[in-house]
């Protein structure tokens, strides 16, 4: 079981950076594959990027590669979403999730509330 607590988000204007973390509980959190996915107002959930727990391999959506970047410190438990060159496109509530490094939110059984993103114009 682990439990996921997500942290960062606020308004910021567009061009800023936000950096998202995500605290886990639970000493098997250096195991999990993790991921961070979005949702935007009147929009389905999205896969925004994940990470692996052996490999430290990355992935991103196609569409936020070069301003995204997922990382993972296992001494703290904890996940990371630096976000840069902020977007109003990029305003939703992200989501930490563990499990998986897929694309496909079903893969992953664990998931944080959410906290919100928004950008301004």
């Amino acid at each position: 079981q682990v439990q996921l607590v997500e942290s960062g988000g606020g308004l910021v204007q567009a061009g800023g950076s936000l950096r998202l973390s995500c605290a886990a509980s639970g000493r098997t959190f250096s195991r999990y594959s993790m991921g961070w996915f979005r949702q935007a107002p009147g929009k389905e959930r999205e896969f925004v990027a994940s990470i692996g727990w052996l490999s430290g391999n990355t992935y991103y959506a196609d569409s936020l590669k070069g301003r995204f970047t997922i990382s993972r410190d296992n001494a703290k438990n904890t996940v990371y979403l630096q976000m840069n060159s902020l977007k109003p496109e990029d305003t939703a509530v992200y989501y930490c999730a563990a499990g998986s490094t897929h694309s496909s939110e079903s893969d992953y059984p664990y998931w944080g509330q959410g906290t919100q993103v928004t950008v301004s114009s």
